[in-house]
C-alpha cells in the first residue's frame, strides 16, 4: 500500500512554508516528491536559480541545476492545472520524461508553462518566504531548504 500525503512543510531559515499536495493532478510527482522528502534528500539543498516575477527553482543536490536524485526519470503528468502564484511544478529538460527531484515554485502567473510542466502542489502558507529567497541564476548567497518533510 503506498502512503498517502495531503501537505509537505518546505523549512526555510526563515519559517516554514506550507504547501498543498496534489495528487489528484501527479500521483507519480508528489510520490517523488514525499519520498525523497522524508529520506531527507531536499535538506541543505539550495534554490540556485530565482527570477524575480517569475520562479524559485531547487532540488538539485549539487546546487547547479544539472542534477537530481538516483532514482529514476519520471514519466510527465501534465495536466490543465494553471501555473500561478504559489503553484509547485516539477523542472525537466527538454525531454518531457525527465522530471526528477526539481522543482520550482511560480511567483506570479506563468501561465505559458501550462501543459508542459507537471503541477505537483499549491503553497497554502508562507508564500512570503518564497518571495524573500535571494535572487539570481545562481544567487551569491542562495536561501537553502533546512528540511522539507512530507505528511
Amino acid at each position: 500500500m503506498t502512503e498517502t500525503y495531503s501537505t509537505l512543510t518546505l523549512t526555510l531559515d526563515s519559517g516554514d512554508v506550507t504547501i498543498k499536495l496534489r495528487p489528484d493532478l501527479a500521483p507519480e510527482h508528489v510520490a517523488r516528491i514525499a519520498e525523497l522528502a522524508n529520506e531527507g534528500f531536499y535538506d541543505g539543498v539550495v534554490f540556485h536559480r530565482v527570477i524575480p516575477g517569475f520562479m524559485a527553482q531547487g532540488g538539485d543536490p549539487t546546487g547547479t541545476g544539472m542534477h537530481g536524485s538516483d532514482k529514476p526519470n519520471l514519466k510527465q503528468e501534465f495536466s490543465k492545472e494553471p501555473h500561478v502564484r504559489g503553484t509547485c511544478s516539477m523542472a525537466r529538460t527538454m525531454d518531457p520524461n525527465s522530471a526528477n527531484s526539481q522543482f520550482f515554485i511560480c511567483f506570479d502567473d506563468a501561465r505559458f508553462l501550462d501543459g508542459q510542466y507537471t503541477v505537483w502542489g499549491q503553497v497554502t502558507d508562507g508564500m512570503e518566504l518564497i518571495d524573500a529567497l535571494p535572487k539570481g541564476e545562481p544567487p551569491a548567497n542562495p536561501g537553502k531548504i533546512v528540511s522539507m518533510k512530507a505528511a
